[in-house]
């Protein structure tokens, strides 16, 4: 059946693995071993989401090594139809996927990537517990092969070392040899069958890996002392040989342990000093997401992240499922249902009870969903993929015509030993390692100042930002003062109520401050609760028609108010009972950040707020700036797309709510926040609040970490110029070049994990020296 289907699809190439020599996989299982995916508990365990039209899973395949292993992956929908997506994390070794749980059941999931290849690792004792992405026992056993036999083989060949007269006992030169030859096939039909199997499969997917190379010069070693042993004229190349494979596997480890060591703490608990609502005793209190429990009640407000899977309470929901299924269409629970994490609620606040604990590493994901990912990037990164695949073919065409050259000019023993040195001694694995080794440890270090970045290529286009555009409320001011609120009418204790279930609803700065004010909430729920980015929220509550907003609003509802700039207006029944006034209170170090920037960005403030505060403003941003007040969402996004179209690299700064698609639209969209509420994962990256006065610093720090970068491709290209130089010239033994080629990616990678330790050093002294940004 599945061949049927790899045929109507022309792929099945990817389905003849195991009749291809080099590649060995495990027998496959009869399709009774995966039955237990039949039972609903079980496939519940392990969904992330499931609703009528989408089914969404991650799972661990340690099988996954090599670019043509993602292409296969990821291109899965072509041999399942009612598979959606599937996206590859090739680093953790994670493949998420997204289905129709109508047309295809998890089971027939697990077995169509069982018969390719690529079977999960399933643990259901340690479902929710990230699996250990170390290498494999089988892998430790090749390299402690390797190290064996190399050891034994130098051990063999020291006549050879001591330049002793083969002449004399030239039976112990013979058996000495074929002792080599014995010990050298295990490290070359074992320990380097990692290498012939990547290389033959990216051929095979028409793509030329790193591995290509490396087979070939084993192949070559291998061959030419093999010749050299059984026909008794020469002594071959296996010290050199098992050197090879031992030092080049040693280096893999090394890698690959540098990679699970710099995992980047991509997980909630070090990125995000994100919170959320738990109601303890009828009272709220807020609470980090790592302190919430199964069992505990917690309140989520419009447009607020559902953080854990959870049952409804009370009432009815709407829930945007979008960051999970990449399908905008609202869906509509009741009281009792099953509400994922990640969903964001559209409508009244509801309260739900936890069944899961948080996952972190779950909601890190959908914060890197596709729906939310930039145009395909264009920066290092791609650089640096297009330079390695093309240096690939420059070091095979110079190898073939060095050995060419040597051939004609010397012998083919020496053209041997020039191919292998200049296949081993050159190799873009340091290329492939120095953008993501620096620029993951720069995202550790911005973390530590409170200033988290989904992933290295928003470092990329921090470096290039030529526009910084700031939002005003929630952004350059602050929720601090609340007790500074100005009133204008009489409210009765019913009056004030309502107004506190309202606002309890909305998550903007404006809500939260008056939901202070007003006090505790009636315990009634609100209907029809709507809210107008910009402008104003409503509901019916007891039977009472209540709206808060702007004048604009307050006549949209019937009732004409004074347009009185900065004033927020409360209307029960069509009848304005209170306006509010809250004066803006700046962050801490604003001026001086502002006079800083605008030595080498343009400025632009664009708010939805009043302009009464236009003055204070012009004065603080360059002359000439754009200053633009009472924008709608719309006109904000607009506003940056208007900027991009003339050529600028645009930085949003928002507070991650009425500026959400401004931030997803800008190159860079940060959210400034002190709290889950204003979290929107429709953004590059999160600013602690107390930290928007360090920007340009950490701004800094990002363009100098662009130039490490740079000046890491220059050291590993010179590294492998230098090389190549003396390979060429038949001076660099095989055994020289293969410790040469492990060492060129350790020097890469200390030099990005050096130069970045002491560039954040260099930050964090100068925040440190800076004045302190506490609230007054």
């Amino acid at each position: 059946m599945v061949y049927e289907v790899l045929q109507s699809h022309e792929m099945c190439t990817y389905y003849d693995l195991e009749a291809n020599p080099g590649i060995q996989l495990k027998s496959p299982k009869p399709d009774q071993a995966f039955s237990f995916l039949d039972q609903p508990e079980i496939v519940d365990r392990l969904l992330a989401y499931r609703d009528e039209k989408n089914a969404r899973v991650t799972f661990f395949l340690p099988q996954m090594h090599c670019a043509s292993c993602i292409w296969l992956l990821e291109n899965l929908y072509r041999l399942k139809p009612g598979i959606r997506r599937s996206r590859v994390e090739f680093l953790k070794k994670e493949i998420d996927l997204t289905f129709a749980p109508q047309e295809v059941s998890l089971r027939e999931v697990v077995q169509l990537l069982a018969s390719i290849g690529y079977e999960p690792d399933l643990h259901l004792d340690a479902l929710r517990q990230k699996p250990a992405r170390h290498n494999s026992t089988a892998f430790y056993f090749r390299l402690g092969v390797a190290g064996f036999c190399f050891g034994n083989i130098m051990l063999m060949s020291f006549p050879e070392y001591l330049g002793l007269d083969p002449e004399s006992e030239p039976e112990f030169r013979r058996f000495f040899g074929y002792l080599n030859l014995l010990l050298a096939l295990p490290v070359f039909f074992y320990s380097a069958s990692g290498f012939f199997q990547s290389a033959w499969t990216g051929l095979k997917r028409r793509y030329l890996n790193i591995d290509v190379p490396i087979a070939l010069g084993i192949l070559a070693l291998f061959g030419r002392s093999a010749y050299e042993i059984l026909t008794d004229t020469g002594a071959g190349y296996m010290d050199s040989l098992a050197a090879l494979i031992f030092f080049l596997l040693s280096g893999r480890w090394f890698q690959n342990r540098t990679y699970d060591s710099l995992n980047f703490d991509r997980d909630y608990t070090a990125y995000f000093p994100i919170s959320a609502t738990r109601m303890h005793e009828g009272q709220e209190e807020s609470v980090t997401i790592t302190q919430l429990h199964p069992g505990d009640t917690i309140l989520v407000r419009n447009q607020e992240l559902i953080p854990a899977d959870a049952v409804l309470l009370s009432g009815s929901a709407q829930v945007d499922y979008s960051f999970v299924t990449g399908e905008a269409e609202l869906v509509s629970r009741r009281k009792g249902d099953l509400l994922y994490a990640g969903g964001r609620l559209a409508g009244s606040a509801v309260e739900m009870t936890l069944v899961k604990a948080v996952s972190q590493s779950y909601l890190t994901q959908l914060w890197n969903h596709d729906s939310f990912q930039q145009a395909p990037d264009r920066g290092i990164a791609a650089f640096t993929d297009r330079l390695g695949r093309r240096f690939t073919i420059a070091v095979m065409s110079i190898a073939l015509l060095a050995a060419g050259y040597w051939l004609w000019a010397d012998s083919a023993a020496t053209a041997v030993h020039v191919f292998t040195s200049v296949l081993i001694v050159a190799c873009p694995c340091a290329l492939a390692l120095n953008a993501p080794i620096t620029l993951g440890n720069a995202l550790r270090i911005l973390g530590r100042s409170q200033f988290y970045l989904k992933n290295t290529q928003v470092v990329e286009r921090l470096a290039e930002i030529t526009r910084i555009v700031f939002d005003k409320t929630g952004t350059i001011t602050h929720k601090r003062g609340r007790e500074a609120v100005q009133v204008e009418g009489q409210l009765s204790a019913e009056e004030r109520g309502l107004l506190s279930l309202l606002v309890r609803q909305s998550g903007h700065p404006v809500s939260r401050t008056l939901a202070a004010w007003a006090g505790p909430a009636a315990e009634q729920m609100p209907e029809g609760y709507r809210e107008i980015p910009g402008q104003g929220i409503s509901a019916r509550i007891g039977g009472h028609a209540v709206a808060l907003g702007n004048a604009a609003f307050a006549a949209g509802q019937g009732c004409q108010v004074a347009d009185v700039q900065g004033s927020t207006y409360l209307l029960i029944d069509g009848q304005c009972r209170a306006a509010f006034r809250m004066d803006a209170q700046y962050r801490p170090g604003l001026q001086e950040l502002l006079q800083r920037l605008r030595q080498r960005y343009r400025l632009s403030l664009i708010s939805g707020d009043h302009d009464r505060e236009r003055g204070t403003l012009a004065g603080w941003f360059p002359e000439g700036a754009d200053l633009h007040f009472e924008q709608s969402p719309h006109d904000k996004l607009a506003y940056v797309e208007a900027l991009q179209r003339n050529g600028e690299v645009v930085l949003m700064a928002g507070d991650g709510l009425n500026d959400a698609g401004a931030l997803q639209m800008s190159d860079a969209g940060i959210a400034v926040t002190e709290d889950a509420d204003a979290f929107s994962p429709a953004c590059d990256g999160i600013l602690h609040g107390s930290r928007l006065s360090q920007l340009d610093r950490l701004l800094q720090f990002s363009r100098d970490s662009m130039r490490m970068v740079r000046m890491g491709l220059l050291i590993s290209l010179g590294y492998n110029v230098v090389g190549l130089t003396i390979a060429v010239q038949a001076q660099l033994s095989p055994v020289v070049a293969a410790i040469l080629m492990p060492l060129s990616s350790v020097s890469v990678v200390g030099f990005g994990l050096l130069t970045t330790w002491v560039l954040g050093r260099k930050m964090e002294a100068a925040q440190s020296a800076a004045p302190s940004a506490t609230y007054k």
